[in-house]
């Protein structure tokens, strides 16, 4: 199918289960070519996530129009190569980062602590119990601005714990608002893959990263 009609089906499907409150879609473009990732852009997609360097800085000069989301871990040593092209950092989720990210930006970064909601050794991301903390120690940065948590749930079929990974987030998101703290207003959620988008729609979510039911 192509991209549009693809980006047809899951913003009917995301409209059916949350109305006019359906989250961004981000188009995961980390594994097709740049002719599909213009394709995306035709079809009317405005937001693109990466999640190596090289990759990023290819898409991002191939689509000017694009709004980008930098998704996956990033080094702190490559951090000066990506910061400042950056729309969003998905994958805020340790101090060291924090600090580089402080020393290289030129202007305010919108970004997500990336949180392990799940615990799985495989994932990234900060523990749930060290989240408010961590927001709490980036209060002197001038250059983050924590706009909301991101998490990865566990590839499964199983409903329920999917709905209770990307709940506990909802929660966590609001603890951390409720500190009112200028640099993390924290009212984003980055939620929901291919597999469970519809779940984490439905659960809060206001970005979800789709790849292979988008763009393949």
């Amino acid at each position: 199918m192509t991209v549009k009609e693809n980006l047809k089906t899951i913003n009917e499907s995301l409209a059916a289960r949350t109305g006019s409150s359906r989250p961004t879609v981000i188009a995961v473009t980390k594994y097709v070519t740049i002719d599909r990732a213009k394709e995306a852009l035709n079809a009317g997609v405005t937001h693109f996530g990466e999640n190596r360097v090289e990759g990023f800085l290819a898409k991002k000069e191939a689509l000017p129009e694009g709004i980008f989301h930098f998704i996956g871990s990033l080094q702190t040593r490559k951090v000066k190569d990506v910061i400042n092209s950056i729309d969003y950092l998905h994958s805020l989720d340790r101090w060291s980062l924090a600090e580089e990210i402080e020393k290289r930006a030129d202007h305010p970064v919108k970004c997500f602590v990336q949180v392990n909601v799940s615990g799985e050794a495989s994932k990234h991301g900060m523990a749930p119990e060290a989240v408010v903390p961590f927001v709490q120690s980036l209060k002197a940065f001038q250059q983050i601005e924590v706009v909301g948590l991101m998490t990865m749930a566990p590839f499964s079929d199983n409903e329920e714990e999917l709905r209770s990974c990307f709940a506990a987030l909802r929660t966590l998101k609001d603890e951390v608002a409720d500190l009112k703290q200028s640099n993390a207003p924290c009212t984003e959620l980055s939620m929901g893959m291919s597999n469970d988008y519809l779940i984490a729609a439905e659960e809060g979510a206001t970005f979800i990263r789709i790849g292979t039911k988008l763009v393949g």
